[in-house]
């Protein structure tokens, strides 16, 4: 299962070069995976008001080509069970205009309850069973 975030290349995300800065994909990426939550029923704010931490453990980027200021794109991301706690999202940037894979990253997770201790609550657990 894919989901797809569109997004535009705005002029204050550029560095001197005149190409997305390479620390705005990670912005880009969080996004995505807020998003891909959010359309199965998970809210990344209450979860943390539930003293529920999602946690990026790694993170892993290849980039292949840059956006440029304009560019129209999308993150398309796929959900993938790792272990009993952890979890990653494969994630990929493609320009639009021509499908042009611009940068490939797996994104791994989990979940800390209040204490700090690594636990995968029920609505996070379900999502990956059902997407994988």
């Amino acid at each position: 299962m894919t989901f797809k975030v569109d997004f535009k290349v705005r002029d204050y995300e550029c560095d001197l070069q005149g190409i997305v800065n390479n620390s705005v994909y990670f912005n880009y990426l969080e996004h995505a995976r807020h998003e891909f939550l959010y359309a199965y029923g998970i809210d990344f704010a209450q979860l943390a008001k539930d003293k529920i931490n999602l946690v990026v453990m790694r993170s892993e980027m290849d980039y292949k080509h840059s956006l440029l200021p304009g560019d129209e794109f999308y993150v398309a991301v796929e959900p993938q069970r790792i272990s009993r706690l952890k979890f990653a999202f494969k994630q990929t940037v493609i320009r639009k205009n021509d499908e042009k894979v611009m940068l490939n990253a797996l994104v791994i997770g989990t979940s800390v309850n209040e204490k700090g201790r690594p636990f995968l609550p029920e609505q996070i657990d379900n999502v990956f069973k059902t997407t994988t």
